[in-house]
């Protein structure tokens, strides 16, 4: 899934869960994962610091769809079938967005192995 279909997604579920639900920002993923085959070293400690950040900013995101999640589940007048529907797009969300950290490392990882080839051949 393309960033755009994956925002959209995100949008999307954000608006059918209500209001409170949108309060979560969906993080950037880094703007530029350089080519390690022609990177600078300052290049790619760059990218990782930036893969990093966008990893802890996904947890942060996950943590504040499981607070909202949470306020939602403590209304009493709340009932049952829509308890379920909640947590069950809370948990899409989640899952999406964990998948999306992984993408952004692995092409991360990728270009890594990619420039310590590279090195290597110096």
């Amino acid at each position: 899934m393309n960033r755009s279909a994956l925002a959209m997604c995100v949008l999307l579920a954000s608006l059918a869960t209500g209001a409170a639900q949108a309060t979560c920002i969906y993080p950037r993923e880094p703007e530029n994962i350089p080519d390690g085959a022609t990177a600078t070293y300052d290049e790619m400690v760059a990218a990782q610091k930036a893969v990093k950040q966008f990893d802890a900013d996904i947890s942060a995101y996950n943590a504040c769809l499981d607070m909202e999640l949470n306020a939602f589940l403590a209304d009493p007048n709340l009932d049952e079938a829509r308890k379920i529907e909640l947590g069950a797009m809370q948990a899409k969300k989640n899952n999406a967005a964990v998948d999306h950290a992984q993408a952004v490392a692995t092409r991360f990882n990728e270009q890594l192995r990619a420039y310590k080839d590279a090195q290597k051949k110096e």
